[in-house]
């Protein structure tokens, strides 16, 4: 074999190995960032969640008699809050949340008191808030994982996937029925 061929057959070995190195390592960035994105999205969820026993307690002191409405409420974050065995799970799990809170606060709309009341304004701009960074949560999550799963799918990088079971991973998408949910306004 000719020493020129030797060399070849190197350089092919090296450029082979340094793009399944670079792949790989890029995949597991990328993994990394999909990671972050969906702890973000927790996150805003989680702040959505300590919210709810304030606001909870507010709308009690003067709607003694919409208890039904109440517990709906506290069911819902307690669901949210043990969470799901996937993405999936944790959509619906939310989605209930939003469609209780819906509920929550249409009731203020027949409390003029409770409208009024400083404490409860401020948790409805708290909760809107909040609502935003969500929405904002899950379109970075979203984005990180539309580039995760691009990278997966597409040639040649697709084969270092297949090779470390590097899997594609689920976007957020809303709940089936999210669109009949009620409107929230504030």
């Amino acid at each position: 074999m000719k020493k020129s061929t030797i060399w070849i057959i190197v350089a092919a070995v090296v450029i082979i190995g340094g793009y399944c190195w670079t792949t790989y390592n890029s995949f597991v960035k990328l993994g990394t960032g999909v990671e972050s994105a969906w702890a973000n999205v927790e996150t805003q969820y989680q702040r959505r969640a300590d919210l709810i026993p304030n606001l909870v307690s507010t709308v009690k002191g003067y709607a003694k008699h919409e208890q039904e409405t109440l517990d709906q409420v506290v069911e819902a974050r307690a669901k949210a809050l043990a969470g799901g065995a996937n993405i999936e799970d944790y959509v619906a799990a939310q989605q209930q949340v939003t469609t209780a809170l819906g509920r929550l606060i249409a009731i203020a709309e027949n409390y003029p008191d409770l409208k009024a009341n400083t404490n409860f304004l401020e948790l409805q701009a708290q909760l809107e808030g909040t609502e935003n960074r969500i929405a904002v949560a899950r379109n970075n999550y979203n984005d990180v994982v539309k580039v995760y799963n691009t990278k997966c799918a597409t040639f040649p990088s697709n084969l270092i996937a297949k090779i470390f079971d590097f899997e594609k991973k689920s976007l957020f998408e809303a709940a089936p029925g999210a669109e009949n949910a009620p409107k929230v306004e504030f």
